[in-house]
């Protein structure tokens, strides 16, 4: 039977597949710590108290970019170039979601606006962090190979997403409301597109790689096609709506360190 914990089971069993999950994820957060810390750089001056914040956010991003390395380093295996078609940053940012990386790139501080963009963006994009990595810790929290690093990752995944919250409900009681709304609309509308698309290309390497019979691949891309499918119907509504964190300040403590040796 085809669930979420058997198939990720059997990517972590195979060396390959677990080489080629563990180079896209930590791409893609090593993305995301350039660009958090290119923002809090370029924050404005009515923003400066966010930028330690962002610095935080990107920190932790690095930080679980470190881990996804170190799991390939104690098995001994390399990080493989990443397929473009499975490059969820690069695909979001030629939606046009986000900030673009060639005005990151530039030395001119960033608007408020910039900042409602970039916070709205992230609490679509965290959600969907959040949510696959509670599904990790209700099935891998205790793996003996993976384990620490899931329970890390997530718990910086929820104060992630609960920042976001606080942030932008900050941001809306300073006029920005409508900005805010009509920028995680459109952002939810083409991330639950991007991850349809990354999803589909992922589970095609993966298949390759693990010899997948042609009915089991057929399976799993009517799933996510199925539940882009939800998500489209009306599931993208969870991705934009904002309520107070039950933490406040989540990314103000210390940070939770990467996990040592097993």
């Amino acid at each position: 039977m085809l669930s979420a914990r058997s198939l990720f089971q059997e990517i972590v069993d195979h060396d390959d597949s677990f080489q080629l999950f563990c180079s896209i994820a930590a791409s893609g957060e090593s993305q995301g710590g350039w660009e958090n810390g290119r923002i809090a750089a370029l924050v404005p001056d009515g923003l400066r108290d966010l930028a330690p914040k962002i610095v935080r956010h990107g920190a932790d991003e690095d930080k679980h970019g470190r881990i996804f390395r170190a799991l390939l380093r104690r098995r001994g295996l390399p990080a493989v170039p990443v397929p473009p078609e499975t490059d969820y940053t690069m695909l979001l940012e030629r939606r046009g979601i986000g900030l673009a990386h060639d005005k990151l790139r530039r030395e001119e501080p960033l608007s408020e606006e910039d900042i409602v963009v970039y916070l709205a963006h992230s609490r679509v994009t965290e959600q969907r962090a959040a949510d696959q990595m509670g599904m990790l810790l209700r099935h891998f929290g205790d793996h003996p190979e993976v384990g620490k690093a899931v329970r890390v990752i997530s718990h910086d995944e929820d104060n992630h997403l609960a920042y976001c919250h606080e942030e932008l409900l900050r941001l809306a009681r300073r006029g920005h409301g409508r900005t805010i709304h009509r920028v995680l609309r459109d952002s939810a509308l083409a991330e639950i597109a991007v991850h349809r698309d990354v999803s589909l290309a992922v589970m095609e390497h993966m298949g390759r790689l693990l010899r997948w019979p042609a009915p089991k691949a057929a399976v799993l891309a009517a799933g996510i096609r199925g539940m882009y499918a939800y998500e489209r119907f009306g599931g993208w509504h969870r991705m934009i709506g904002l309520r107070p964190p039950e933490r406040t300040d989540p990314l103000g403590g210390r940070p939770v360190p990467a996990p040592g040796p097993a």
